[in-house]
């Protein structure tokens, strides 16, 4: 459904502003010859930190002789007569900018007085100086004008605030909020610490199919597409994990990738359709060795972005190893008083009775692991605030983990929870070739049955169990959400630069 959008005052401003700074860049290239566009490039020699580095020491009204040459774009001007003040930012810093006619000459200065606005990218050159008020700026003594912005900026450029504009022209939010840049920044540096603690442990970077003939190894609904060539469906990857095991039965050793994977469900503050994670595996581990490396990758990663005490949203949260470590019968135990070892076979109703009375919806089928689960979901993970692997899921929720072989009701698997979502997910590989396809089959009666998120059937993953997975750790960890919580950004679509939206027309 197409919805009708009238256009707001601000809109028809901003026409009018495109409109006649339009029409001056046309009478700029008659009147002087001169186009913005044409300059390949400016060699920027200096960044605005590295004036606040190297002259923050000047006093008031002191001057420095060197020549400074910088560029990036101007995002206040006060013109007065013979002099102006402006505000120049770059990716990293901003800075005062003092023009005067007496240093840049009448010819110069008349041309940045006449065509030069707000928005604009320049090149400037000139010396760093105190102003008697105190504050650091850059006497210019050349402009260049580098690129004519043709729209103008928001009214406050420092806080944009609107979120639909935020998210739908990220490039005028990174304009506008430089806590929006740096929010970028983090995740960037998130990336790239993974990076360097997997390799460092000999991992190998790998790089494993987006579109595939199955979307298999997570329990979700995937986009489908067609293949006109091939006259059959795809679908891209709703998980990269079987990809990457059938390297580990290839003898890759230690493999992980980084990368998009696409949930063709629900848009909220946690969840985006399409989004990164980084997914591992340890050949000769276990899910203790994951959980270990889980935590070493968090608290790496929580250096590298302003250290381990962080507040969320305004609530402390502690990334000081070690973590808490509960199984989920435990948890479920301490917060509702279900006790899944007083249920035994045939108690199934009981336990979905007790569901019952703490307001769990159910469909009437379930068993005593299900009912587990789903008291876990709507009463305790809202509770697990601070950084929490949750241990021991129940086998029937987990197709692609080992049992536990103490009690096989169980598996080796783990998941880490913060603020209440699930950040992490991983385990003991299952690398028995007839179990895991007893647990496809499985999986495959209950899509039949019309759960659309249930696990697909892979053929030839089981095909390349039978020439053998030996023991193997494996996790996936949500990067999006993990920013989410180290850059204290309130929604997914705050870490993600172009977030899913529905179109406005």
């Amino acid at each position: 459904m197409i919805e009708d959008r009238l256009p707001e005052e601000s809109d028809v401003q901003e026409n009018e502003i495109l409109r006649q700074r339009t029409e001056k860049l046309m009478r700029l290239r008659e009147e002087e010859g001169y186009d913005p566009f044409v300059h390949e490039k400016w060699i920027k020699k200096h960044t605005l930190d590295f004036v606040r580095d190297n002259f923050g020491h000047l006093p008031e009204d002191g001057k420095d002789d060197t020549e400074i040459v910088t560029a990036g774009r101007l995002m206040t001007l006060r013109r007065h007569g013979k002099a102006a003040f402006a505000n120049l930012a770059d990716e990293n810093s901003s800075m005062q900018l003092y023009f005067q006619v007496d240093t840049m000459g009448e010819e110069e200065y008349a041309f940045f007085k006449k065509w030069v606005d707000t928005g604009d990218m320049l090149g400037i050159v000139g010396h760093p100086f105190r102003t008697r008020r105190g504050e650091l700026s850059i006497l210019v003594t050349k402009c260049v004008l580098l690129a004519k912005a043709l729209r103008p900026l928001p009214e406050k450029w420092h806080g944009l605030k609107d979120t639909e504009t935020r998210y739908r022209q990220r490039y005028v939010d990174l304009i506008s909020n430089p806590d929006v840049r740096e929010t970028f920044r983090k995740r960037a540096k998130i990336i790239s610490t993974f990076r360097r603690v997997l390799e460092d442990h000999g991992t190998l970077e790998v790089e494993t199919p987006v579109l595939a003939t199955l979307a298999g190894g997570a329990n979700a609904r995937p986009f489908v597409t067609f293949h006109n060539a091939l006259g059959i469906n795809m679908y891209l990857r709703i998980a990269t994990e079987l990809y990457l095991k059938r390297l580990i039965v290839g003898m890759l050793g230690r493999v992980y990738e980084i990368g998009k994977n696409f949930r063709n469900e629900g848009i909220d503050i946690m969840h985006n359709p399409e989004f990164t994670s980084m997914e591992v595996y340890w050949a000769y581990a276990d899910y203790e060795d994951i959980m270990d490396l889980t935590e070493e990758l968090i608290v790496a990663s929580a250096d590298a972005v302003g250290g381990r005490d962080v507040v969320y949203q305004g609530t402390p949260l502690n990334f000081h190893p070690p973590f808490r470590r509960a199984t989920m019968a435990e948890l479920v135990k301490e917060c509702t008083g279900f006790d899944i070892y007083e249920y035994g076979e045939g108690d199934d109703a009981r336990a979905r009775q007790f569901a019952g009375t703490r307001g769990v919806d159910l469909e009437g089928n379930e068993s005593r692991f299900i009912v587990l689960t789903k008291l876990f979901e709507d009463l305790v993970e809202d509770t697990l605030v601070q950084p929490t692997f949750v241990l021991g899921l129940p086998t029937e929720v987990s197709p692609l983990a080992k049992k536990n072989p103490e009690d096989p009701n169980f598996t080796n698997r783990f998941e880490l929870y913060i603020y209440g979502s699930e950040v992490a997910n991983a385990f003991s590989e299952l690398n028995d070739p007839l179990d895991q396809r007893e647990r496809f089959v499985d999986q495959l009666k209950k899509k039949e049955e019309g759960d659309d998120e249930a696990h697909v059937f892979d053929e030839d993953y089981v095909n390349a169990l039978e020439y053998g997975l030996p023991p193997t750790g494996g996790l996936g960890i949500g990067i999006d959400r993990l920013t989410m919580f180290l850059s204290d950004s309130r929604s997914i679509r705050d870490v993600i630069l172009f977030p899913t939206m529905r179109p406005r027309n």
